[in-house]
């Protein structure tokens, strides 16, 4: 009896090593920055939703709605929490978009580091995405923002 008590001591053993090694392997070889966002079911999709009408006529297929993503945020050891969020999530032919509003309150500049600095965090984010549509109902405008990192503009000096 006291044979068959070892080997499996051993077996659990050997299981046990072999599942830490494995996971500080993925530990070590992870960076930290590699971690990317998993967008969920998202919220609600109301049907009378003005937006969401304003896509379809267009022919993009809403797929979820609005999504939170919080945020922490170390502040010299200090904890600040804020949130991202997601309007919606629309596809077309094949190709899954974000989507952000326009909002009276946060005009958009369109300039290149205006562009970049109220959406390149979500291209980031999801990196999966094909773009961030970025959509003004009133307007009737839908603008198709996609980056491109690394390749140089034509005025760039290499």
């Amino acid at each position: 009896m006291q044979g068959i008590d070892w080997l499996i001591m051993l077996v659990a053993g050997a299981l046990l090593a072999a599942w830490l090694f494995r996971r500080f392997y993925v530990w070590l070889h992870q960076p930290p920055a590699s971690r990317i966002y998993l967008l969920g079911k998202g919220g609600v999709l109301e049907p009378d939703d003005e937006q969401i009408r304003f896509l379809e006529d267009n022919g993009y297929d809403v797929v979820s709605g609005k999504h939170r993503v919080p945020i922490t945020i170390g502040l010299d050891g200090q904890p600040l929490r804020s949130r991202l969020f997601i309007d919606y999530v629309a596809e077309k032919d094949g190709k899954t978009y974000l989507v952000k509003t326009a909002r009276d309150r946060m005009p958009m500049d369109w300039t290149g580091s205006g562009v970049r600095d109220r959406l390149f965090m979500y291209a980031l984010l999801v990196p999966s995405a094909s773009g961030i549509l970025f959509i003004d109902s009133r307007e009737k405008s839908i603008r198709t923002i996609t980056f491109i990192i690394g390749e140089p503009s034509r005025g760039d000096n290499e």
